[in-house]
């Protein structure tokens, strides 16, 4: 839901700010360029926490096909991870054997192709044939059978650039 309402404000105040840009430009055409005064944003940038949205299009290298993932128990909630963050099931972490902590895995369901991205803050799996452990909302957000436990993904790695 938060996700959602979100994405709306977002969507809104990016369409505020493209309105105004092409009402300066008309009126800089209409009165000439030494008359408009450059007018301050009304909304200022933000910084944006980890979000799935904002990281769409930036550049992932494969790392693995068809790795088994699972989520968190819910009496890890509000623990201690490996990194010294303290486990959320509500936020996009994972724990990972060998990534460095930090590092934003996207992670896509094989079956449906949804996928989210999320931070690896913790080291797990303890089981031999699992791969990555997600928080209970991002495996939730992106299973096709909302009662399963574990599933395949494809497991991508964000580039710096």
């Amino acid at each position: 839901m938060k996700k959602t309402i979100t994405l709306l404000l977002t969507t809104a105040l990016i369409g505020l700010a493209m309105s105004q840009s092409l009402i300066s430009d008309k009126q800089k055409t209409v009165l000439g360029k030494d008359t408009i005064k450059k007018s301050k944003n009304l909304f200022p940038i933000q910084e944006v926490g980890l979000d799935t949205l904002f990281f769409e299009n930036k550049n992932f290298k494969l790392y693995k096909n068809k790795a088994h993932a699972s989520y968190y128990a819910d009496k890890f909630n509000g623990k201690k991870t490996a990194s010294g963050k303290r486990f959320d099931n509500n936020k996009y972490t994972a724990a990972h054997k060998k990534f460095p902590f930090g590092t934003k895995v996207k992670v896509t369901n094989e079956v449906n192709g949804k996928f989210v991205i999320v931070e690896v803050i913790d080291r797990g799996p303890f089981v031999r044939s699992r791969e990555i452990d997600l928080s209970k909302r991002a495996f939730k957000e992106i299973c096709a059978n909302k009662s399963a436990g574990v599933m395949l993904v494809t497991l991508e790695v964000l580039q710096n650039n």
